[in-house]
């Protein structure tokens, strides 16, 4: 008999190939890549909420380089003065004021080191915003220090979410580095007496710097949230 009359019959098994890759083996990578992108989403989903107009915190930093030995618990904060080229530098606010811890002696400091082009600062406003509102009667001072951005920049995004809480100009980054920082935003909680108690890389949510504050400020009511009328956004922005 010819073998014309008896076609050659393919095994399902064999049919089901892509490529070089039995269906098996694609489908379980499919769904390896699946649950991976689920993992990722849920790590990153945006936290808590905010007033309207405002960013919402997201649990991850913007590095700027790699992770080095730093300022430690209980060191005195530096001061917010560099040397360049034989003069002393103070930071300087928005408005050109100079910003010295020594004046901020008796006072919890909270120096957050960010910078408005950086997504997890943006996310964070929101909670400095709040805490600044509630606390400040409490003996409360943040000094927020933009790291390599212009002061109008600056300026702009205070206005527009309208911040009221210290805002220091370090153009150059040069005082993001006096504090060894790699990461925005980063935190240093400062005592009375002007020491480190806390330092974190990261932005923060409001649980978490609440119960910071509450252990370094005095007793007293901490009062609730105060609802600020959110600024609305330029046209085209």
């Amino acid at each position: 008999m010819s073998e014309d009359r008896y076609p050659q019959v393919t095994s399902p098994r064999s049919r089901r190939r892509v490529g070089p890759f039995s269906l098996r083996q694609v489908t379980i990578a499919i769904l390896a890549v699946m649950g991976t992108a689920i993992g990722v989403t849920v790590a990153t989903v945006p936290v808590g909420s905010t007033a309207p107009g405002l960013p919402v915190p997201e649990p991850s930093a913007f590095l700027l380089g790699s992770p080095v030995p730093g300022l430690r618990i209980g060191d005195l904060a530096p001061e917010l003065v560099i040397d360049q080229d034989g003069q002393h530098l103070q930071l300087m606010d928005l408005a050109g004021n100079p910003i010295r811890l020594a004046d901020l002696r008796g006072k919890v400091v909270w120096v957050n080191f960010w910078a408005s082009w950086c997504p997890p600062c943006q996310f964070e406003t929101p909670t400095l915003r709040s805490l600044d509102e509630r606390y400040r009667t409490r003996g409360l001072e943040i000094v927020a220090v933009q790291v390599q951005q212009t002061v109008d920049a600056g300026k702009t995004y205070a206005a527009r979410y309208e911040l009221g809480y210290t805002i220091g100009a370090d153009v150059t980054g040069d005082f993001f580095h006096l504090y060894r920082g790699f990461a925005l935003p980063t935190q240093f909680f400062l005592d009375q007496d002007g020491r480190i108690r806390q330092i974190i890389n990261g932005p923060m949510t409001e649980e978490r710097a609440t119960a910071i504050l509450e252990a370094l400020l005095p007793p007293g009511r901490s009062g609730l949230p105060t609802a600020s009328p959110a600024a609305s956004a330029p046209n085209g922005s």
